[in-house]
């Protein structure tokens, strides 16, 4: 089983719908072995993780905090810049409170350390379905798709978290009602912060695939773009709280991304058209 677990995906001439399940399937389960193995690390090292990590944009020694600061100084602005976490207390109302978080904070690190090699394991199926040319124009696929959701990741851990805890943490609409957060509330954001901007780092690479299978080209981007830039303020608004500082943190680099997205497409659609030109002489 173990040979078979850890065998290597080489090119099939002929495969059965059920010896495609049965590849999906060990292609799967070594996915899930790896999710399991890097969460048995953040099992082991929760306390430290939550301290250092979880909650570090609630501590004023968080790094942003120093580089708005010296950001601020440098442009003349004093102290502007400079945030304060507001001292939060966080409280467990759940008898199995404490556990469920410890079960899911290993879960999510075990999902984000092991993406690169579940993306591999995704790429390993598909990559017997794709010609030669078709895989050697995807060289490096799996590297660009874990860069732009580790990236995704660092902005909203590094930039956005830090922004909306500040306004979350502070705002009031009377000054008898005192923020007294459950755990589970901010946990529950941070993770759909994170992951949500992880995979919407991921759109130059969807682009890049959708151009190549002929679902999009550049100019549909083009001509749509004063919908896309409708579309991103929604989805600012709706990950970022009701401040247009933070709503202005989230749609300046997915608007970049969009452009980026465009070059992306127009390139992938060039070198599309190009190879369709020759198979044609």
């Amino acid at each position: 089983m173990l040979k078979k677990l850890f065998s290597s995906n080489e090119d099939k001439a002929e495969m059965s719908f059920f010896d495609h399940l049965e590849e999906l399937r060990w292609h799967l389960v070594r996915s899930a072995f790896a999710i399991v193995i890097v969460s048995i690390l953040g099992f082991i090292f929760t306390d430290w993780i939550l301290t250092n990590v979880i909650f570090g944009p609630t501590q004023p020694n968080f790094p942003t905090y120093s580089w708005m600061c010296k950001l601020s100084h440098a442009l003349n602005m004093g102290d502007k810049l400079c945030l304060v976490p507001p001292e939060i207390k966080f409280q467990n109302t759940k008898m199995a409170g404490q556990i469920t978080l410890q079960f899911k904070l290993a879960f999510i690190l075990g999902l984000i350390g092991a993406f690169p090699y579940i993306i591999y394991e995704f790429w390993r199926f598909i990559r017997p379905a794709l010609k030669d040319n078709e895989a050697k124009g995807s060289k490096g696929i799996i590297f660009w798709i874990s860069l732009q959701f580790l990236l995704g990741i660092a902005f909203s851990y590094f930039l956005i978290a830090p922004f909306m805890i500040n306004f979350l943490a502070s705002y009031t609409v009377s000054s008898v009602i005192k923020n007294d957060f459950f755990i589970d509330d901010y946990f529950g954001l941070m993770s759909q912060i994170i992951l949500g901007m992880g995979c919407l780092f991921e759109m130059p690479i969807l682009v890049f695939f959708l151009t190549k299978l002929g679902l999009l080209t550049p100019d549909f981007m083009r001509t749509y773009r004063r919908h896309a830039i409708v579309v991103i303020l929604i989805l600012a608004a709706i990950i970022t709280p009701p401040d247009v500082l933070d709503q202005l943190l989230v749609f300046v680099p997915l608007y970049l991304l969009y452009e980026i997205s465009i070059l992306i497409s127009a390139r992938a659609y060039k070198a599309k058209e190009k190879k369709e030109a020759e198979e044609w002489s």
